[in-house]
This record gives structure tokens, sequence and C-alpha cells, in this order.
């Protein structure tokens, strides 16, 4: 069995495009893959594309064939659909497909558009994620959710809104070199403990931002890129997903994420590695008790560790386990259907020392992206390895 090769990826700036449709984002980031990965798009055997509201936002399913049409491939194309773990779930069926055998040339791909609904309508749009009948007619939103989250964190193991103030200011420091990413302004522990409060005990700078944007990579079998003398020096040597019960209230504990434990044990199980191997993560930091909840499902830290991680400077660019480099969903941005494969760029970026923070790790060479959906009801783990 070979391993997938990242053999170019493309990200638009993530921020407020209301003026621009999903297909013309897409095209961007699309076409900007296939150019780096030097694949003809002749020899493209599939598009696998992530994508959650777009028939809420721009009143248009079925994108799968369009955005094909938009980085001018005439290839089955499929759309899939996790909520914020779509594109993650389109890189599994990517890597699954070239490791069979099924295709040589896979591009993967997502993009969301959602600041042209505005902040209501988003919101609204984004709570479909949920259980509809239990927690959405019931008046819970997603910032309401992790709040919960949150406060069952601090019950079961302590930590404090300081604690999550330093992660929030961490994501934004890492985010000042990234021309990708939607808030490239830093802040202090003291703006996040002062800003509005979301829902208790989440503030503004707890919260990632609404975004539009796009994102796609360009996989290829390992046979492929020799053959055709790619540079594409970062492989895809492990994958995983796990599930969990959709409503909170189902679940056993509010303040761990099983769905990411399984997610995680069985990409390493896939890449035949553990946690104390991995170099740098990608987490899905859509609030930042999310960040906490990912690096104690993925190994890094145990239960009740994590949240003190940011503030011992340990996740930083300068500590042991730098994590979100990009500057995360927080600083970054969080196009929904786009965010999985963006992870996985920045990883490859990082492990390939074409990123600007690729610096923190100068002799990494395992990554990790985490991407979740919902209140981590759906997760995706991928590990990226430097292959030569």
């Amino acid at each position: 069995m070979s391993n997938p090769r990242v053999a170019g990826a493309g990200v638009t700036k993530f921020g407020k495009h209301p003026e621009r449709t999903g297909r013309d984002l897409f095209a961007q980031a699309g076409l900007e893959a296939l150019d780096q990965s030097g694949v003809d798009s002749d020899d493209v055997d599939a598009l696998f594309y992530g994508n959650f509201m777009g028939e809420l936002a721009e009143h248009q399913g079925h994108q799968g064939p369009l955005m094909a049409e938009a980085i001018g491939l005439d290839v089955p194309a499929t759309r899939f659909e996790a909520a914020c773990a779509s594109a993650g779930a389109a890189i599994r069926a990517a890597v699954k497909d070239i490791r069979n055998g099924e295709a040589d040339v896979i591009v993967v791909g997502g993009a969301e558009r959602m600041t042209n609904i505005g902040t209501a309508a988003a919101t609204d749009a984004l709570a479909i994620a949920a259980d509809d009948l239990y927690e959405v007619r019931a008046g819970m939103t997603f910032p309401g959710a992790y709040a919960l989250m949150a406060r069952s964190y601090f019950e079961a193991y302590g930590g404090s809104r300081e604690d999550l103030a330093h992660i929030a200011v961490k994501n934004h420091e890492h985010a000042l070199v990234n021309e990708h990413a939607q808030i490239q302004k830093e802040i202090s522990v003291q703006d996040a403990l002062e800003a509005p409060t979301i829902a208790s005990p989440l503030g503004l700078y707890d919260s990632c931002p609404i975004t539009d944007g796009a994102a796609a990579a360009v996989l290829t079998s390992e046979a492929y890129a020799e053959e055709h003398g790619l540079e594409a020096p970062v492989a895809v040597t492990g994958t995983g997903q796990g599930g969990d019960n959709l409503a909170l209230q189902d679940r056993a504990h509010f303040a761990q994420t099983p769905a990411a434990d399984a997610a995680a044990e069985e990409a390493y199980a896939d890449a035949g590695i553990g946690p104390a191997d991995v170099d740098v993560a990608e987490v899905h930091d859509c609030f930042t008790i999310a960040e906490v909840l990912a690096i104690e499902s993925l190994g890094f830290y145990e239960r009740g560790e994590g949240i003190s991680a940011a503030t011992d400077g340990e996740t930083t660019r300068h500590g042991v386990m730098p994590v979100n480099l990009s500057g995360g969903l927080k600083a970054k941005g969080h196009p929904v259907g786009a965010t999985g494969v963006a992870q996985l760029a920045t990883i490859a970026w990082v492990l390939d020392g074409s990123h600007p923070r690729a610096d923190a790790v100068e002799d990494g060479r395992i990554g990790v992206c985490h991407n979740a959906g919902g209140t981590v009801a759906s997760t995706t783990v991928h590990v990226l390895e430097v292959a030569e």
C-alpha cells in the first residue's frame, strides 16, 4: 500500500468576500493547486469537494460538478457533507481511493460562502449541524453549545477564562504572517478577557469569525509522483474518522470528544506512529475550548492538562508542540467546507518548509490535521509525513 503524496495546494484569502460566488472562490484555489502540483489536468481522475451550507447561502446544491467545471475538469465530482468536517471527509475518501488503486490523481477541496447572508442568517444556517428537534428548537446555538462544553470542562478539571484567552492570543499571533488569514491582528490576554461576552464563559475572542473562502489540494499516488518527477515530499500516511451522538444531551461527557479520540487512534495506527512522534498540529479551534478538547483527544495531553498548554507556552510557535501555526480557525478564519483542506495545506507547507511559520519546527517530519463537525459528532484526523 502506497501513501498519497500532496503534490500541490491552493488557498484563497479567507475573509469577507460577499461579492464573490462559491465557484469563483473555488476556481482560484483549485487552479492554484493544479498549477503548483505540475499535474496535467487531463490526468485528474476525480474531484472530492466539501461544502456544508451551499443550499442556504447560495441556493446551490449539487456543487460537485459545478466546481469541477470551475477548474476545467471533466471528471466524476462528488460533494461531501459532514458539517465543519466536510473537507476532512473528502480527504479521507481520496486517500482510500488512491491507496486501493482506483485513482492516481484526485483533487480534494472545499469552499463556503457565508458572509453574503449576514451574521444572523449564517448562525441559523450553521445551526442545522446540530439536532434540530432537541437542540435548535430549544434555542441552542453553537456558541451556546461550546459554552456548555467549556463550563463542563472547568467543573470537571479546572481552568479559567484566562487560560482560554491565552489560546486566542497565541492563534492571533501565529496568523500575523499568514497571508491567507482573515484576522491579522495582535491581541493581549486583557483584550480577550474584556471583549463582549458571546455565551458565558466565551467572549468575542474565543470564537472564530464567519468566513468566505476556498482551499484545494492535489493528491497523487506515489507511483504517479515518481513517474512524473513531481516535487511532492509530503505524504498522507494515516487517516481516521470517528463519530458520536449528534446532540450534546446524549453524550456521556460534555468535556471529552470521543469521536476525535477514535479518529486519532485509527489515524495513528494507520501511520504506525503515536502522539509523541507528532511535531506540529492544526486542530479545529472553532472556539478556544475546542482546541483544548482536540489536543487532549489527540493524546498530546492527559485529560484536564490541555487547558494550560497555551498559558505555559507549550503550544505556541516557540513551544514543544506548536498548534495552529496558521492562526487556526480562530484567526485564519473558518469557511466551513474548506477548513479541512486548508489544514492539510498548512501542514504540508510547514513540513516542506514553505510556510512562513515553518521555522517553528525546522526539523519537523510529522504533522497532524484534526477537523471536527458540529460539537465534534464527526471528526477526521490525518497524519502527514515527510516521505523523502
